[in-house]
């Protein structure tokens, strides 16, 4: 396992991106672009990309929300990598980084469709919580929240 700290400007992170926003435009259906434009991966400077060897299997991003408060964003596994705990380690390398930084929240949108992904957080502690800004009043949109 190797987990690299990098930006979005990293070639196999814009790789992962692409793939899922395929996966994404499906799952949204007619609503994709309303959650696209909330999915910009330009400008963020805080992604870890998961490596095996030198193939990019994973990646995921924050961004600063509010003072306190990271939103976690861009969260891909290649499918053929998917229950090896892949996603867990990227997760928990960006709670660690935004941790590092003084940071003390981590917030995230995701669909109700991505039970797998609500699963993952789920199980890395994070909560439910009322859907925040552009989501609020959003019946797909599942928003979640762990102290770090």
């Amino acid at each position: 396992m190797n987990l690299r700290r990098t930006t979005s400007n990293n070639p196999d992170f814009k790789n992962l991106v692409v793939a899922l926003d395929q996966v994404l435009a499906f799952l949204d259906g007619d609503d994709h672009a309303f959650y696209a434009q909330f999915n910009k991966s330009d400008h963020l400077n805080h992604v870890v990309v998961y490596y095996d060897g030198n193939e990019a299997l994973g990646c995921g991003a924050f961004r600063p929300y509010e003072q306190e408060t990271v939103e976690i964003k861009r969260m891909y596994t290649k499918p053929e990598s998917r229950g090896k705990g892949v996603a867990q380690a990227v997760l928990y390398e960006l709670e660690s980084w935004a941790k590092e930084l003084g940071f003390t929240d981590c917030i995230l949108e995701t669909g109700y469709k991505q039970v797998e992904a609500i699963g993952l957080y789920q199980k890395a502690g994070y909560q439910t919580i009322a859907n925040y800004g552009q989501y609020a009043g959003v019946e797909n949109s599942v928003c979640m929240q762990k102290a770090i």
